[in-house]
């Protein structure tokens, strides 16, 4: 189970994980029905299968790549921790999983779930024919506000779109300082990042584009909250996406295109924290409002 845990980076559901609760409890407020702590559970284990199947297809399919690279040739598949054979079978039963567990959520939730996992899975093989990878990765973490937030209602809204399209352009924006690592690698195995495709200092840039975005986003998300639950939109939710807008500014401060010694410390740590704090703040306000 440790090897496993590890294999798909379990810890780093933290990312998309407090937007997603955030979509949720936005459309608890909407709908005014009350918590259902059921659907609540279910939207969570939904987050975990899809989530383990897209990172463990990643692990799956460039099993090969990473064992090429130093950097990640200790990883559970190439080291022989976990064999391939194993790891298809826990892509194959979190896939399952996670069809079924939307079947007991709503019949639209059901019906969409394999353009869901289409998304998620379909990621992993855009490194292998387009840079815009880091986009096709942000926009399945996109899905988590948006899915959360039909898993209540039962129907689309704009809120959790914006909300959506934040996280797009965020994880994007992240995902292409991470590359910056394995831009030399990729360029070798004509691999299509964007750190490899158009070099480090343009990469970065169109990093700090994407964030400009995010901020965008985040903004027009904070507005069209407080237009639609006046009550629920106080400092708290504005403090939380101000403290998530400074960290996203923050990381941009720490990576320099000939020091990557703080990538980790942008990508892992920042970023973890920023999605923590806004999720915090922001549920808190709608929490105080409607319970």
């Amino acid at each position: 189970m440790k090897s496993f845990l590890s294999l798909v980076k379990f810890s780093h559901t933290i990312f998309a994980l407090p937007f997603a609760l955030t979509g949720f409890f936005i459309a608890i407020s909407v709908d005014a029905g009350g918590m259902d702590w059921q659907k609540f559970g279910l939207v969570l284990l939904c987050m975990v299968f899809a989530r383990n199947a897209a990172m463990g297809f990643n692990r799956y399919l460039d099993r090969d790549i990473d064992a090429a690279n130093p950097r990640t040739a200790g990883r559970e598949i190439p080291s022989g921790v976990i064999s391939p054979q194993a790891a298809r079978l826990f892509v194959v039963l979190n896939a399952l999983l996670f069809v079924g567990t939307t079947w007991f959520i709503n019949l639209i939730c059901f019906l969409l779930s394999p353009v869901a996992l289409l998304v998620v899975l379909g990621y992993s093989y855009t490194k292998r024919f387009t840079w815009l990878c880091h986009l096709v990765l942000g926009l399945g973490l996109s899905l988590a506000p948006v899915g959360a937030y039909l898993a209540v209602t039962g129907h689309f809204d704009w809120l959790p779109v914006l909300y959506g399209l934040a996280v797009l352009t965020w994880v994007a924006g992240f995902d292409i300082i991470y590359a910056l690592q394995d831009a030399a690698f990729d360029q070798s195995k004509k691999l299509y990042s964007m750190p490899a495709f158009f070099g480090g200092k343009t990469a970065l840039r169109i990093s700090e584009l994407l964030h400009v975005g995010t901020a965008c986003f985040m903004l027009l998300a904070g507005w069209q909250l407080h237009q639609l639950l006046p009550e629920a939109a106080g400092w708290l939710a504005w403090a939380g996406t101000a403290l998530f807008l400074g960290l996203l500014i923050f990381q941009h401060t720490i990576v320099k295109i000939n020091d990557l010694s703080r990538v980790n410390l942008a990508f892992f740590t920042t970023n973890g924290i920023a999605s923590v704090l806004f999720g915090v703040f922001t549920i808190t306000d709608l929490l105080s409002s409607a319970f």
